[in-house]
């Protein structure tokens, strides 16, 4: 059946105005997601906010990521993100400063006399000093009350070399710094294979504001060797008395 005109027109101002009220819906409830999407990232901003005020870093970052990875089409995303880069950078500097300090360990032993103290640290990266396969090197400072202050390197296989039992020199590096000689020794015992830089005080000087330092020492089984510490986290008040 064919309609007439008039019905015709009527039908179709009846779809349009169905549509255009579908349309406006559309948009009312798209209207009404935005505004919520920005009440929550509102909410996670004032965290991230919160955190940052407490200097609480990680966390800062861990809001910050929530915003941006579920609402990072919202204006306070677009607020947040050059700060949530600094919260990040932060948080890391924060975490690479942990890692370092936890590099080091410290002791105090009642002894005779008093306590012995120690601050030590493992290097990096294991070595092979004998040709039986890559073992640990350990550098320590020590203060005991009959032996005075000394530092030294510890190996856990193979020896130094035999020239060390007298006097030898081993290369130390602290950075970027030009590489400087110094005296050591090898105490003619077997209870450790320790070999001490005679010069502790200086050695113990060039650990200030320094990150790395790098030690050559002579083996006797394969030659030159070179270790690096992190040194860049020591607790200086561990030791007292020697700075």
């Amino acid at each position: 059946m064919r309609l007439r005109p008039f019905a015709a027109a009527a039908l179709a101002l009846l779809l349009l105005a169905g549509c255009k009220d579908r349309e406006a819906e559309a948009a009312a409830q798209a209207a009404a997601l935005a505004a919520a999407n920005e009440q929550a990232a509102s909410e996670a901003e004032k965290a991230f906010e919160a955190a940052v005020a407490d200097g609480n870093w990680a966390l800062a970052k861990a809001q910050g990521d929530i915003l941006l990875t579920r609402w990072p089409d919202t204006e306070a995303a677009e607020r947040l993100r050059p700060k949530h880069e600094e919260a990040t950078a932060r948080g890391q500097a924060e975490n690479e400063a942990r890692r370092i300090e936890a590099l080091w360990t410290y002791q105090s032993q009642p002894v005779k006399g008093g306590s012995q103290l120690s601050a030590a640290i493992y290097a990096s990266e294991r070595v092979d000093v004998d040709g039986s396969g890559a073992t640990p090197v350990q550098l320590i400072f020590r203060d005991h009350p009959d032996w005075g202050r000394s530092s030294y390197l510890v190996l856990q296989g193979g020896d130094f070399a035999k020239a060390c039992y007298g006097s030898c020199r081993v290369t130390v590096t602290i950075d970027d710094q030009p590489p400087k000689k110094m005296s050591a020794n090898r105490p003619d015992t077997d209870e450790a294979i320790a070999m001490f830089i005679d010069d502790e005080k200086a050695l113990w000087r060039m650990t200030r504001d320094a990150k790395t330092m790098r030690i050559e020492f002579p083996t006797r089984d394969v030659g030159g060797k070179t270790v690096e510490f992190e040194i860049g986290g020591l607790d200086r008040a561990k030791m007292p008395g020697w700075d």
